[in-house]
C-alpha cells in the first residue's frame, strides 16, 4: 500500500515533475514471473527512478545495511520509508547476514517479483562502471530467472554524491535485453560458472551505458580514495572489456 501511496501520489508526481524521466525498452521486461533488474549505479535517486518508469509491476532491492541503522528522528524515517517500500536490507561485510539476504533475495523471486539489484555493489565513485560481485548469478542461477540489463542516466547529474538538494535534469532509464541463463541449469555454486554470468552482466551493461569499463571492484577504489584524501589513483593497465568466459 505504501509502494502505490509513494509511487502514485507522494513522491512520483514530484520526480515526474522536476525530472521528466523517460523509458527505453519496457517490452523487455516480463508481464509476470520473477526476474532480476541489474543496473548500473550512479546515485542513490537510482532506486526511486526505476521503478517509476516500470508500469503495472513492483520492484524490490537490496539495500545496503546503512539505511536501516540510523539514530534519532532522521534514522527512524529513513528506516520507515526503506522498509515501507520492500527494500531488503543487506550486510555487505560477510558472513551469515549477506547470505541470509540472498536468501531472502531468491525467495522474492521464486515468489515472481522483480528484484532490483546493483552488482557493483556500491555507487560508482566517479561514473566509471566497476566489476561485479558474483551473489547476482547466484540467486538467478538458484531462482531460474533472467537477468535484465538496466543503465541509468542523468541520476548522477541530478543527485550527485554527497549532495543534500537534487538539481531538475532529464532522467532516462534503458532496459536491455534479457539474458538467458538456461544454458547454465544445475551449476549454481560453481564459481567459474557464476563469475563468467556476472562479466556477462556487466559486459552487457558497459553496451548499453555507454560507460568505461573497469575491471577492478567499486569498493577498493573508494577505500583507495579514502586513503588518498579523495583523489583516485589512474589505473592505466585493467582490462578494459570483462571476460565473458570462465577461466
Amino acid at each position: 500500500m505504501l509502494y502505490l501511496l509513494m509511487k502514485h501520489v507522494l513522491l512520483g508526481p514530484v520526480l515526474r515533475l522536476f525530472f521528466r524521466p523517460e523509458a527505453e525498452g519496457l517490452e523487455n521486461l516480463p508481464k509476470s514471473g520473477g526476474a532480476i533488474l541489474a543496473s548500473n549505479h550512479l546515485a542513490v535517486s537510482d532506486s526511486f527512478f526505476m521503478p517509476l518508469v516500470i508500469p503495472g509491476r513492483r520492484v524490490t532491492f537490496i539495500a545496503k545495511m546503512e539505511y536501516f541503522t540510523g539514530t534519532g528522528i532522521k534514522g527512524t524515517l529513513k528506516r520507515w520509508f526503506f522498509t515501507g517500500m520492500g527494500q531488503i536490507p543487506m550486510d555487505r561485510t560477510g558472513g551469515s547476514a549477506a547470505q541470509a539476504a540472498l536468501d531472502t533475495g531468491v525467495r522474492l523471486l521464486k515468489e515472481g517479483n522483480l528484484l532490483g539489484i546493483y552488482p557493483e555493489g556500491t555507487r560508482s565513485p566517479d561514473g566509471r562502471l566497476y566489476k561485479g560481485k558474483t551473489g547476482i548469478a547466484r540467486m538467478a542461477l538458484t531462482a531460474k530467472v533472467p537477468i535484465i540489463p538496466v543503465a541509468m542516466f542523468g541520476t548522477d547529474i541530478a543527485n550527485p554524491i554527497g549532495s543534500k538538494m537534487w538539481k531538475p535534469t532529464k532522467i532516462r532509464v534503458k532496459f536491455g535485453e534479457p539474458i538467458d541463463l538456461s544454458r547454465y541449469e544445475g551449476m549454481e555454486g560453481d564459481r567459474f560458472v557464476e563469475r563468467s554470468i556476472t562479466d556477462e552482466v556487466m559486459y552487457a551493461l558497459m553496451e548499453l551505458s555507454g560507460q568505461e569499463y573497469v575491471d577492478v571492484y567499486a569498493a577498493k577504489v573508494k577505500e583507495a580514495q579514502t586513503a588518498t584524501n579523495g583523489h583516485v589513483p589512474v589505473q592505466r593497465d585493467v582490462e578494459r572489456v570483462p571476460e565473458t568466459k570462465a577461466g
